[in-house]
């Protein structure tokens, strides 16, 4: 009997490209924030995340699937999911109009315990007390990051906030698909739909983009895909309650971009709520691999 996972080398595999992927998705927000000081319009970097996305995932569709991949299954989940990604991902891009990339992403952070939250009455699984318990104090953790009354709570708290609710209602629907398709063909789908999605709103505001706008947006497309397929990847090769502590690994590459790029650097409270949340996260994927819980293999951030 072991106590824990097996070190096995497919485990430290699994490790190694979950690692690469934190190192990877910070620079996707950091871009993100950039064109915004540029003037491109939010829903623009969001569409351009979406659109490029979608033609950068479907050779791996299409691969796994064949043409049948070109066909979403149930259509009606992974539109909802589709429109739940755009609106995250917009909110959270917007957010950096006023937040430091590492403010927003700690704030961000949120959204696993709101799924823990609401796995019981949107999935119908148990979640027992201690993880009731783990919740609360998470939630503590978010205050002390956005310090209600001890400073200003602007427009981008409320937008990062929105930016966690809408992706941890995103991530139960994905476990209501889990296990039916595989996992790129998923993400092709979702990716597929917000565009679509992205396309008739993005018309209202299109700003034709200059050159380096347009390779500033191909590489927002770029980053998400690197770092979605190297998240899909660790999720095959090693146990999602050993990784998923590790998204973690997130904020410091965040702070490290916002402070090269920006020179933000988040103040010494955002540190502990993030602590908070980084020690309730890890407890409650303990919970659940105790419980052997359902996990899915999608993942998606914007």
């Amino acid at each position: 009997m072991t106590d824990g996972p097996r070190k096995t080398p497919a485990t430290l595999k699994g490790v190694a490209f979950m690692v690469g992927s934190m190192a990877v998705l910070p620079y996707l927000d950091v871009t993100a924030k950039y064109l915004g000081q540029t003037g491109m319009p939010v829903m623009e970097t969001v569409w351009a995340r979406l659109f490029f996305g979608a033609l950068l995932t479907l050779p791996f569709a299409l691969r796994a699937g064949g043409v049948a991949a070109l066909r979403p299954r149930d259509p009606a989940i992974n539109l909802t999911r589709a429109a739940l990604l755009m609106t995250a991902t917009f909110c959270f891009f917007a957010s950096l109009r006023w937040l430091s990339v590492a403010d927003a992403l700690a704030i961000f952070f949120v959204n696993p315990l709101i799924v823990t939250a609401l796995s019981p009455a949107l999935l119908g699984e148990r979640v027992d007390r201690r993880r009731w318990i783990a919740v609360a104090i998470g939630f503590i953790g978010t205050l002390i990051i956005i310090r209600p009354g001890f400073k200003e709570v602007n427009a981008g708290v409320v937008l990062a906030l929105a930016s966690g609710v809408c992706l941890a209602i995103y991530l139960l629907l994905s476990r209501k698909i889990s296990g039916r398709t595989d996992p790129v063909i998923i993400t092709f789908h979702t990716t597929l739909l917000g565009a679509a999605l992205a396309s008739v709103l993005v018309v209202a505001e299109w700003q034709w983009p200059s050159p380096w706008q347009w390779t500033l947006m191909l590489l927002v497309g770029v980053i998400a895909t690197l770092g979605h397929f190297l998240i899909l990847s660790a999720y095959r090769h090693a146990e999602a309650s050993l990784l998923a502590p590790l998204a973690y690994l997130e904020m410091v590459n965040a702070t490290l971009g916002g402070w090269l790029f920006f020179g933000d650097f988040p103040d010494l409270w955002t540190f502990v709520g993030v602590g908070v949340l980084v020690l309730c996260a890890v407890y409650i994927s303990a919970g659940a691999r105790r419980s052997q819980a359902p996990v899915t293999e999608d993942f998606e951030q914007p």
